[in-house]
């Protein structure tokens, strides 16, 4: 695995448990009973945006340094995978 898709990887990871935890907490003007004119009700009052960021990037190194050792252990290959046996017994498609 290259450094380059090491890094590509860890930013997918951590996009992707960004984007789970936002919504997560999140109290909304129309809870509060403060909303601003010209916003909608359903529009963050309290968002702890700095808070989840460091939780995803927690959440995500853990998550991320499992993916890079099993895959840099080779846990699993392809052939495992094959569920309707097209590959021959050196990995090539029949």
């Amino acid at each position: 695995m290259s450094l380059a898709a090491a890094v590509v990887m860890l930013v997918m990871i951590w996009s992707l448990v960004f984007f789970i935890l936002l919504p997560l907490r999140l109290q909304t003007q129309g809870e509060s009973g403060k909303v601003e004119e010209g916003t909608h009700s359903s529009a963050p009052e309290v968002h702890h945006l700095k808070k989840k960021a460091l939780i995803t990037t927690a959440v995500a190194l853990v998550i991320w340094g499992i993916v890079v050792a099993v895959i840099l252990l080779d846990v699993f290959a392809i052939s495992d995978f094959d569920i309707f046996h097209r590959m021959g017994p050196t990995g090539g498609f029949h």
